[in-house]
């Protein structure tokens, strides 16, 4: 009786173990796609369009999940899960260009997932210009101190930094525009006049502030209320062709935390900020220039933080870049804990948002994440 020997290998490392064995080379890209394998959630479709996928996916060796009442017409729509290697499924998506009930438009929609490709991760160095702020309220809310914290932020290597003048932690209440201006003006005539060439953000949900700052040749409007506090924000973003951080919040920072409900914390996040894509998109918002936020802490219990990061892969299916803010936040349960030891909490979680392809993220101790990151340059996948 022989005794076999077996291992499993992780996905990352197909293509090395391929080259391990000695794989016809002039063939190894094409036959990688066999090795690869990916489930896609399809929203809602109609029983002709889940039939539809299901035989074909079947045809093909894959296979495609369906409610139990496709097959006896018991309801109206079903969502759907395709799984199957990339090859299959670029062959199904050949397969229904050629179909009737609009499947040639979702062929098209799983090509682009499929094409969909990751950039490097940044560093986005938080600036609180608040004296309320759950982290660091009051330490950097004069000009001195905000602009020294910048130089600090750039030389330990933030990418962008990200500047607010409003604290949107849970309970706090609205800060005027006019006091928000009066706060990150000076800081930004003051980088306008040294020709600082970093990328900022400004942490806003106001239309006048937003308006205000884009004077100054800030790259990325960062609102937390995902465009809905303020109407004319949309408009704004619009009409100066900017980069938007649209988040995902349940209620109002005065109501947020009040028992947040959710069906399916997953689904109900990622369809809010589809349709917010679509709703950005035809106001004239280019789908290039919105970066998604999941928004932890924004209406989340912990249980439902901890979900979303766990599956914040899920969201690069949007087809827009990801940015995650988990920085010493309260769900980390470390309430009474020194920022150095929630920082490191933080490193660790954000160490998983970066295997999991975010491309932003939102920290308050930029060394530590930088150092984080060149020692991962060591894994090539990230």
């Amino acid at each position: 009786m022989s005794d076999f020997c077996l291992k499993t290998i992780d996905e990352l490392e197909v293509l090395n173990e391929l080259e391990n064995i000695g794989f016809d080379s002039s063939y190894i890209n094409f036959a990688l796609k066999k090795y690869k394998y990916i489930n896609i959630k399809i929203f809602k479709l109609t029983l002709p369009q889940a039939n539809i996928l299901k035989q074909t996916a079947l045809s093909l060796g894959a296979d495609c999940a369906v409610n139990k009442g496709v097959l006896t017409s018991e309801v109206q729509f079903s969502d759907c899960i395709l799984g199957g290697s990339f090859s299959q499924i670029k062959n199904i998506i050949e397969k229904l260009k050629y179909q009737q009930f609009s499947m040639p438009q979702l062929a098209e929609q799983l090509e682009k997932l499929l094409l969909h490709k990751r950039s490097k991760t940044k560093i986005v160095g938080i600036l609180n210009l608040t004296d309320n702020s759950f982290s660091d309220g009051g330490i950097y809310n004069n000009f001195d101190s905000a602009i020294k914290h910048i130089y600090e932020m750039m030389e330990d290597g933030a990418d962008i930094i990200d500047i607010g003048a409003e604290s949107t932690k849970p309970y706090s209440e609205p800060v005027s525009a006019e006091s928000q201006i009066e706060r990150i003006e000076p800081i930004l005539k003051y980088l306008q006049d040294k020709d600082i060439k970093i990328p900022i953000s400004i942490d806003t949900r106001s239309s006048l502030v937003a308006a205000r700052v884009l004077n100054y040749g800030v790259s990325i409007i960062n609102d937390v209320s995902g465009l809905d506090f303020d109407k004319q924000m949309i408009n704004v973003i619009a009409d100066n062709s900017t980069k938007v951080v649209i988040q995902h919040s349940q209620g109002t920072p005065e109501n947020m935390q009040d028992n947040p409900q959710y069906k399916n914390v997953i689904d109900d996040v990622y369809l809010s900020l589809n349709n917010k894509i679509k709703y950005a998109i035809n106001k004239g918002i280019k789908k290039e220039n919105i970066i998604l936020d999941v928004g932890i802490g924004f209406g989340k219990t912990q249980e439902q933080n901890f979900e979303l990061i766990k599956r914040i892969n899920e969201f690069k299916s949007l087809g827009c870049e990801l940015m995650l803010g988990i920085s010493r936040k309260s769900f980390l349960g470390m309430k009474d804990a020194s920022n150095d030891e929630k920082d490191i909490y933080t490193l660790a979680l954000n160490t998983l948002a970066i295997e999991r392809k975010v491309d932003y993220i939102r920290v308050h101790n930029v060394k530590l994440h930088r150092k984080m990151l060149d020692l991962m340059k060591n894994f090539k996948e990230l």
